[in-house]
């Protein structure tokens, strides 16, 4: 996997709108806004963590689309790839979830502008000039043919070009049944592009058809039916409470597998974009050739402090990410 050469991240910018502290939706008429996307996710993280980070994405042009474009920049996010075009933002509405009540997400994403804009005739060798690693998630393919296309599109110019592909299978169904998309199919098609594939035994199983336990047959088959692929990597979560969860990850290629202890996790501020912490904390490591052990742990670490950060970013430094696996905080090591 390439350490040089900038990190791409391609996918669309969302507003968020939430229920502030513990209340359910509009139980009282206050909404907190916030900024992100799975793919706007990681880049923050590794921006933060020093990496050189560009975002391509398509935004309303308008004030709403000028804020979400000047958020990525406030965080060090490289975002003279977001362009404007006519239309609206996607949004995004959040319940908390608190102690026995799990967390809601109501979608409001049809016919944005990033969705209606032109994304299957992007030219990805200009676009990924300068690269050396594509970041793209399953969900930028699921709203609809167009970014679907330009997801596998992206990831096969990037693969062509010698850019390392990582791909978060990130599996929506309610954002594939809208248009009836053929989700497994079309994640198989992008994940055969991949090198590192965030995603676990129900991803596998879902993209192959096939019921898989947790643990090294799914990451086997997988390995057999995607010869590009080296490194599948996934969080182990148990649930306690929607406030209580204890967080373990690990990553498997053909030959080995790394874990990475659990974390307890017993104040969670808010859960969203955990696993686009954990993406950026791996690719991070990988990145700085830490090696595939320290790396994941690093991963980890990310994960765990964006369980404790507000909002859809992660927003941990790297002394933040050492300073946890050094057992500055609640990690069982």
């Amino acid at each position: 996997m390439r350490t040089d050469g900038q990190i791409v991240c391609f996918g669309e910018l969302l507003i968020r709108l939430s229920a502030t502290g513990a209340e359910l939706l509009l139980q009282t008429p206050r909404l907190e806004a916030a900024f992100g996307g799975a793919e706007a996710n990681v880049a923050v993280g590794l921006a933060r963590l020093g990496h050189d980070v560009r975002m391509l994405s398509v935004v309303a042009d308008n004030p709403l689309g000028h804020a979400a474009r000047d958020e990525l920049a406030r965080y060090g996010v490289d975002a003279r790839g977001v362009r404007f075009a006519p239309g609206r933002m996607g949004l995004y509405f959040l319940t908390p979830g608190v102690g026995p009540r799990a967390a809601e997400i109501t979608y409001d994403r049809a016919h944005s502008a990033f969705a209606e804009f032109a994304l299957d005739t992007i030219d990805w060798n200009a676009a990924l000039a300068g690269a050396g690693w594509l970041h793209v998630s399953g969900v930028t393919a699921a709203l609809g043919p167009k970014a679907a296309q330009s997801v596998l599109n992206a990831a096969k110019a990037a693969r062509a070009a010698g850019v390392t592909v990582s791909f978060d299978c990130n599996y929506r169904a309610k954002l594939w049944e809208a248009w009836r998309g053929d989700g497994p199919k079309l994640l198989g098609e992008i994940l055969a592009e991949a090198d590192l594939v965030f995603g676990d035994h129900r991803d596998v199983g879902l993209i192959l058809g096939k019921t898989f336990a947790p643990g090294r047959e799914a990451a086997d088959a997988a390995f057999a039916a995607f010869p590009r692929l080296q490194r599948l990597a996934a969080t182990l979560r148990t649930q306690h409470s929607a406030s209580h969860h204890d967080l373990a990850a690990s990553m498997f290629a053909r030959d080995a597998q790394w874990n990475a202890p659990m974390c307890s996790l017993t104040q969670i501020v808010d859960r969203i974009g955990a696993g686009d912490a954990f993406a950026a904390g791996l690719i991070h490591g990988l990145r700085r050739g830490k090696g595939d052990e320290a790396a994941l742990k690093l991963g980890l670490a990310a994960g765990c402090l964006k369980h404790v950060t507000p909002g859809d970013f992660g927003l941990a430094r790297a002394a933040d990410l050492d300073a946890v696996l050094a057992g500055d905080l609640a990690v069982r090591r």
